[in-house]
């Protein structure tokens, strides 16, 4: 069970486990244990490292690598001296990890085996980074994290931690092809624990296994084990994701706690041992990013039998907005298609183009009002301004409230694209693809996909005299942007659809592949 009041900072959270359960494993990860005593005790020795090279308040100290359990001791050493841990998305290629380390002016970065020749590439146009230090193995004469840290002293660091301070920073990919930094703070951690408090499904028993899958870089994969980790449960982390991983540490570390989203419950379900697995642990199942197909949720309760209970939210709301509760998943309730009520503290509203409410029923854009609303994007004002206005989050996504208070998504006001709980911006990859030699013209959009939820498409105008295969596209693509970004479809047409202004109109494209769905967004 969460206690904030024991607890209002995240830099409190190892100290105030370690005190009350000591000896009791904190952190699983390949066999190896860490108690809650040695994950305080080495946060304190990353504090003080860090505060050595120069780190302190405000400073930013970047992660590439897989999951592991030493990113906690990272995260929670730096909330020890108010510097922010930002983990960088380990699917990017080169060019844009550069320009979130170098947005980020990121000083120290923690790297894994896996990406030692994408740092070394990009070390020298990011010019604020002064530390490489390697997870794992070494490499040249950078140092290797494990003998780094237990040079340094497990006193804790005498830092006052502020309410304000931004404790995690998140890159979410930008309309204008520029991801943008967001800034999560002690209270917006606060405020998220605070109503977790008065959730059923966010609250576990000291022990209980808890299943941290889902990548670090991403809102909800951070928060599974903070969440775990502030209520003395045991988080049971995975490097990547591997469906048979999962259903062996089901089985072998008692898992009762996990969120996957649901492309990922879509590879277990088909694995051959799906229904031989002993599920008798599992009691809870959280999944979000996108919704899950109805056939696919009967399955998986039946064969898991655990309460299943969906999120809804955005990085820049700690990953919290609104919930559909286990009860609310029975058929007869007519709610699947539904993301839920809002949390207990938030005020989740749809509106129309100038801010005012929309009537039951109609359709508008999602807004999100609470403590914890990102405090803003680094180094962008401007797209601040934007997306908060009188305390709401302009989320971006359309839905409508039934007449029982759930919120249905349903379209996307903004154009972005949620592929396996990935999200992809078209300028991105209009971006990518543009330069192209021959495309004259291009525009991208999502269609559906059974199991990834959308797809991404490319509609190409070629340049005259020439006739550019798919391959060819999503080759040049692949080599500029991360993969998961890149077109899986490529149609070529004469003349791309635009208004009067020049704006492509991309719901004129979208409508062909979207015709007889409910909704149009997956």
């Amino acid at each position: 069970m969460l206690d904030t009041t024991a607890m209002p900072h995240v830099a409190d959270i190892t100290r105030v486990q370690a005190e009350i359960r000591p000896s009791e494993t904190a952190l699983w990860f390949k066999g190896e244990e860490t108690s809650f005593a040695q994950l305080d005790a080495r946060a304190n020795q990353v504090a003080n490292g860090l505060a050595a090279m120069g780190v302190g308040p405000d400073t930013r100290v970047g992660y590439l690598a897989k999951n592991t359990d030493v990113y906690y001791e990272q995260a929670f050493g730096c909330a020890k001296i108010r510097a922010v841990m930002n983990g960088v998305n380990t699917r990017l290629a080169a060019p844009e990890v550069q320009f979130i380390l170098a947005d980020a002016r990121v000083k120290v970065l923690f790297v894994g085996p896996e990406f030692f020749s994408i740092a070394e590439d990009i070390r020298d146009e990011c010019p604020d980074l002064v530390h490489v230090i390697t997870l794992g193995e070494r490499h040249g004469d950078w140092p290797v994290y494990s003998e780094w840290r237990d040079q340094q002293s497990a006193i804790a660091p005498a830092v006052e931690t502020l309410g304000g301070d931004d404790v995690i920073q998140l890159y979410t990919s930008g309309t204008t092809g520029l991801p943008k930094g967001v800034m999560l703070t002690n209270d917006n951690y606060l405020s998220f624990f605070e109503q977790c408090e008065q959730l059923e499904w966010s609250n576990y028993d000291a022990g209980d296994a808890v299943m941290n899958a889902m990548p670090l870089f991403h809102v909800a994969g951070v928060n599974c084990g903070i969440l775990a980790i502030a209520q003395g449960a045991k988080t049971v982390i995975l490097p990547e994701i591997d469906p048979a991983e999962i259903l062996e540490l089901i089985e072998s570390q008692q898992i009762k706690h996990a969120f996957w989203v649901p492309a990922v419950i879509l590879m277990l379900s088909q694995m051959p041992n799906f229904r031989e697995v002993n599920w008798s642990s599992l009691k809870q199942v959280f999944y979000g990013a996108s919704p899950i197909t109805e056939d696919l949720l009967r399955l998986a309760v039946e064969v898991m039998g655990a309460r299943f209970t969906q999120l809804y939210g955005l990085t820049e709301t700690v990953g919290a907005a609104t919930f559909l509760p286990p009860e609310a998943h029975n058929p007869d309730w007519g709610k699947l298609r539904s993301c839920g009520v809002p949390w207990p503290a938030a005020i989740v509203r749809c509106v129309d183009a100038d801010g005012n409410t929309v009537p039951t029923g109609e359709v508008g854009e999602i807004v999100v009002k609470s403590g914890f609303v990102m405090k803003g994007y680094w180094n962008r004002p401007e797209a601040t301004e934007e997306s908060i206005k009188d305390g709401f989050f302009y989320t971006g996504d359309a839905g409508y409230f039934d007449e029982d208070g759930f919120l249905f998504i349903h379209d996307r006001v903004k154009d972005m694209i949620v592929s396996g709980g990935e999200n992809v911006y078209p300028a991105e990859v209009e971006n990518a693809i543009f330069g192209h030699p021959d495309v004259a013209d291009v525009a991208v959009i999502g269609i559906p996909d059974q199991k990834w939820g959308e797809s991404v498409k490319a509609i190409i105008v070629a340049k005259e005299g020439t006739n550019p295969t798919p391959e060819s596209i999503i080759a040049w693509a692949k080599e500029r942007i991360a993969g998961y970004k890149c077109p899986k479809s490529v149609d070529t047409i004469d003349a791309l659809p635009r208004n009067p202004s020049g704006k492509i109109l991309r719901k004129d494209l979208r409508e062909p592949y979207w015709a007889g769905q409910e909704r149009r967004v997956s």
